[in-house]
């Protein structure tokens, strides 16, 4: 059974770190691309970046790039997203999602793990 377990949510005010983690298992976690997704109240779900399984590029939406860094762990079937100079509006509920590439249409979810900043 797949499994994709995201922790590491909380509340941190403006200005803070975070750091998500995304342990995955039921699945050969170098051939998948994990992607992280976050959806705020009242907004569509937006992916803000995903690591590629093959050659471990990665990717940031530009809301997030230069805060966020992704990094993984294959020894542990975790991926890791480090999230710097947090804002207001990053608060969202955070979700890491599976499948072969960075740029499909993700098959496997995890549930979701809440992260708010105050202002």
């Amino acid at each position: 059974e797949v499994q994709l377990q995201a922790s590491g949510g909380g509340l941190v005010q403006a200005g803070g770190s975070l750091r998500l983690s995304c342990a995955a298992s039921g699945f050969t976690f170098d051939d998948y691309a994990i992607g992280w997704f976050r959806q705020a109240p009242g907004k569509e779900r937006e992916g803000i970046s995903c690591i590629e399984s093959s050659d471990g590029s990665t990717y940031y939406t530009h809301s997030v790039k230069g805060r966020f860094t992704l990094s993984s762990d294959n020894a542990k079937n975790t991926v890791y997203l480090q999230m710097n100079s947090l804002k207001p509006e990053d608060t969202a509920v955070y979700y890491c999602a599976a499948d072969r590439l960075c740029g499909a249409n993700f098959q496997y979810w995890g549930q979701g793990t809440q992260v708010t900043v105050s202002s």
